[in-house]
C-alpha cells in the first residue's frame, strides 16, 4: 500500500532554507514510492489562534488543514530556529491543527487530525547547528500531540551553502541524511499501518 505523507515547513520566507529542504524532500519521497501532498502554509488563511475568534466559528482553511493532517498518516517537518526554538507560525498552525471544533461529529475530537502520525523532523539553519535546538523543541510538542515521531532527524547546518542554482543539496552525505528521514518514516507508517 502506497504511504500517504504530508510535507511541510515551518516558513513562508520566499527564499525560506526550510523551504527549498522541504521541496528536496518531497522529490525524495516521491522517488520512494510515496504519495506525496506537500503544502504551502502561505496558501491557508490560518490567523493568530484565538479562543474567542475560534468560538465564531473555526476559520475555513483551519477546515481544511485539519482535513488534510487527517488524511496523511505520515508527515515531515521542516523547522526553521528563531531565537532557538520553532517559528510562531508552526506553533500557530498545529495549535489550529489540534484544536477541537465544538459541536462538529467529526472534528470536535481534538485529537483526530495528529493522534497517531509517524512524524519526522528536520531542520535547516545558516548556523553550524543547522536549527537542531528548534527540533529539540519540537519533539516534545508533536509527542504531546500523540504523534510518533521517528528517531531519525537531521539538522541541515550552513543552509545558505547547501542548495546548487536548482535547488538540490549539493553534497552526497546530506542528501543520504534527508533520504535516511524519509525511509524511516515510510517504514514505520507502513508497519504501523499493517497492525491497525
Amino acid at each position: 500500500m502506497t504511504t500517504k505523507l504530508l510535507i511541510f515547513a515551518g516558513s513562508t520566507r520566499q527564499y525560506s532554507f526550510n523551504r527549498r529542504l522541504a521541496n528536496v524532500t518531497a522529490a525524495m519521497a516521491r522517488a520512494e514510492g510515496a504519495d506525496v501532498t506537500h503544502i504551502e502554509l502561505s496558501d491557508f488563511d490560518v490567523p493568530l489562534y484565538n479562543a474567542d475568534l475560534e468560538a465564531r466559528g473555526t476559520p475555513a482553511d483551519v477546515m481544511r488543514l485539519k482535513a488534510i493532517a487527517y488524511d496523511h498518516p505520515a508527515w515531515i517537518i521542516c523547522s526553521p530556529e528563531y531565537n532557538g526554538s520553532y517559528t510562531g507560525l508552526l506553533k500557530n498552525t498545529i495549535d489550529w491543527i489540534s484544536s477541537p471544533v465544538k459541536g462538529d461529529p467529526v472534528w470536535s475530537d481534538g485529537d483526530r487530525s495528529m493522534r497517531g502520525k509517524i512524524v519526522g523532523l528536520m531542520s535547516a539553519s545558516p548556523g553550524g547547528l543547522g536549527g537542531l535546538r528548534s527540533l529539540s523543541h519540537l519533539n516534545p510538542l508533536m509527542a504531546n500531540a500523540q504523534c510518533w515521531i521517528a528517531p531519525k532527524q537531521f539538522a541541515l547546518s550552513r543552509a545558505g551553502d547547501a542548495f546548487d542554482e536548482n535547488g538540490e543539496l549539493k553534497l552526497p552525505a546530506q542528501r543520504d541524511n534527508v533520504l535516511a528521514v524519509v525511509k524511516q518514516v515510510l517504514w514505520a507508517a507502513e508497519r504501523l499501518a499493517s497492525t491497525t
